[in-house]
């Protein structure tokens, strides 16, 4: 379902920009001479859509370079916290391995239980042998 709808939501964008591009397809003359506008040293002439789409796009662009700077300092605080997680089982596996040799006996996993006719002994219900 979310599938669908973004599928319809990104065929109506387009929709909204071709017709965007197609009411608005004269030329326009974009100065970068505040100085002189009659006659400027920097200009660019190009189709008004064009243009828009254009300021649109690095507009996104700038504002996803500046989230970015602006979250940096929980990116920071992230990497902190995973090294000190992992720092802390490193230590965590080291007490254990301590713990267990002080005590002299070997660490044992228990075999979990399987369901069903047989135990995990390779007995049968009544205890006898397979």
């Amino acid at each position: 379902m979310r599938k669908f709808f973004s599928t319809l939501f990104a065929i109506l964008l387009g929709l909204i920009f071709v017709t965007f591009a197609v009411a608005n397809r004269h030329f326009v003359t974009v100065s970068f001479d505040p100085f002189n506008s009659s006659n400027p040293s920097v200009a660019a002439s190009m189709p008004l859509f064009a243009l828009i789409i254009a300021v649109a796009i690095l507009g996104v662009i700038a504002g996803g370079v500046a989230t970015w700077f602006g979250q940096r300092r929980w990116r920071r605080a992230a990497r902190q916290h995973e090294a000190d997680a992992r720092t802390a089982k490193a230590q965590l596996a080291e007490l254990r391995s301590q713990a267990l040799s002080a005590r002299g006996e070997t660490q044992r996993l228990a075999l979990p239980a399987r369901g069903g006719f047989f135990a995990s002994s390779g007995r049968d219900k009544q205890g006898a042998a397979l």
